[in-house]
Formats: structure tokens, C-alpha cells, sequence
């Protein structure tokens, strides 16, 4: 059977997708090729100057526009300012493996990057998104043990590797529970998941978890590691699909739908995620 590459992303002309993060790595590759078969791209970024420049060569509709997921204040001007429909978006921006920080809003800076931010962005987005969420997880999720009472690492000693697990099960739970929210509401939009497996970007480069970078042979390269996403952008995949790589333990490889851990799918807890997220955040009730 073929594998499924960028060759094959279906023609985009007349959709808009946001794509957070999308400066850099696997955000920028996925933009770029979305832009490339006719989509409205816009690069939601932290730093705009450095985006821009990123763009700057690439052919397509793209848009550079400030975003910060870390920052609430970022999160809600964003949302504010959008106006007509939004086809699909893409929860990409992530950080991994970082020091105990806390954001302007108080919050612990790697949870709300890579779970807190993008919990309020879709729900402060939702009423304008007419296709799908798409959300970046990792397969590291699987070595979770998240506290659910305390999301946000105020009673637990901080580590910055176990925050970073929960903060990508967080996520997956947040698929799982979103979709059940919107088939509840008879809503066509879909909730997707795309995992990269073990690509060769700069997210781990300060960690020691970024030394598995220097095994080229055995990881996907940023191009490949971008293709989940698109995958799950553009092709017909049923809600709460879990995209990634095809290889032995979903490290490497191309596109397919498998499954999440064993954690991700119990809806008992994600529903209360949804619950103890809305009372943190005040959004989402």
C-alpha cells in the first residue's frame, strides 16, 4: 500500500486554517505545504518578526498574527479579533522539558503552553470553526500520571519531564472530551489528534531527551514528522482519530490512524479534566 506524503494533501483553495507555533519546525512545514495547495494560512506566533521572516519566501496566502498560548490576555485578544468562519485549527505550539516558570496569569508556564492555552483558544474559537481541531499530543503521554486535582503543579513538586507527560495527556484527554461535547450538540465539527512521533526539531534540544536527535536513522526528519498533521487537516478521519507515524511504537514512519494510550481514552477522566480546567481557567463551562 502507498504511503501517504505532503504529495498527496487534497487542494485547499477557499479554506482558512490557524496554526499555532507555526514560526518554526513542524508548525512551518505544515503551513507551508497547506499554503502551497491553496489554503488561507495563518501563522499564529509569539514572535512576529522571526515568522515573517520564516515565511517570507514561501508561496501562498499566509498571515503572521501574534499569538502567545502561554498568556491569556494573547489567548483572548486573539479570539476577540477574529471574525467569519475558521475552517480548521491547529493546536501546534508546544515547549518541553522546561524550568518550574510561572505565567502572567499564574499559571505554570509548560501546563498552559502545551494544554491550558489551547483548552481556552478552542473553546474561545469554537463558534467560528466549521471543520476540525486538530491537536498535537505526544506518544509520551503514555508515561502520564496526572493529578487532576491539581493540574497546574501547586501541590506537587515540580518535574519538569512529568509535567510535560501530563500537560500532552491533558491534551488527549481534551480531544477525547471535546468530541463527545460536540456530538452531544449535533455538531459536524470534528475533534483530531496528530502525534509527530520522534522528530528532529529543536523542541528537545536544551533536554536530555533531545539526545535521541543525534539517531537520525531511527526518527522522522522535520518533513516527515509534519505529515500527522497534515494528514489529519485534510483527509476524512472520524472524531478523536490518533494520527501518527505507521512505525513500531508510533516513533517513525508515515501517517496512519492508531491508538492512544489506555489513559487517553477514559472518558470518566476526561471529563473531569474538562470540569477542573473550566473552574482554573473560567472558560469552557
Amino acid at each position: 500500500m502507498p504511503k501517504w506524503t505532503a504529495a498527496d494533501v487534497p487542494p485547499m483553495a477557499g479554506r482558512t486554517v490557524v496554526i499555532t507555533g507555526a514560526g518554526r519546525g513542524i508548525g512551518l512545514i505544515a503551513a507551508r505545504e497547506l499554503a502551497r495547495v491553496g489554503a488561507r494560512v495563518i501563522v499564529a506566533a509569539r514572535n512576529e518578526d522571526k515568522a515573517r521572516r520564516a515565511i517570507k519566501e514561501l508561496p501562498g496566502l499566509l498571515e503572521v498574527r501574534r499569538l502567545d498560548v502561554s498568556d491569556m490576555t494573547s489567548v483572548r485578544a486573539f479570539a476577540a479579533d477574529w471574525d467569519g468562519p475558521l475552517d480548521v485549527l491547529v493546536n501546534n505550539a508546544g515547549v518541553m522539558d522546561i524550568p518550574a516558570q510561572r505565567t502572567a496569569d499564574g499559571f505554570d508556564l509548560q501546563t498552559t503552553t502545551n494544554y491550558l492555552g489551547p483548552f481556552v483558544l478552542t473553546n474561545l474559537l469554537l463558534r467560528h470553526i466549521t471543520d476540525r481541531v486538530v491537536s498535537v499530543p505526544s506518544q509520551l503521554h503514555k508515561r502520564a500520571r496526572p493529578d487532576l486535582a491539581d493540574i497546574d503543579w501547586r501541590s506537587r513538586k515540580y518535574n519538569p519531564m512529568r509535567a510535560y507527560n501530563d500537560s500532552k495527556l491533558e491534551i488527549v484527554l481534551f480531544s477525547l472530551e471535546l468530541q463527545r461535547r460536540l456530538e452531544g450538540a449535533g455538531s459536524p465539527v470534528r475533534s483530531v489528534l496528530a502525534h509527530p512521533g520522534i522528530a528532529t526539531t529543536t523542541l528537545a534540544a536544551h533536554s536530555p531527551a533531545g539526545r535521541i536527535n543525534f539517531l537520525k536513522f531511527l526518527i522522522n526528519d522535520p518533513e516527515r514528522g509534519a505529515l500527522p498533521t497534515l494528514f489529519a487537516v485534510t483527509q476524512d478521519v472520524p472524531g478523536n482519530a490518533y494520527v501518527g507515524p505507521d512505525g513500531p511504537a508510533g516513533i517513525r514512519g508515515y501517517p496512519a490512524i492508531r491508538k492512544p494510550g489506555k489513559a487517553g481514552l477514559d472518558a470518566t477522566a476526561a471529563r473531569r479534566l474538562w470540569d477542573a480546567t473550566a473552574r482554573l481557567t473560567g472558560i469552557g463551562d
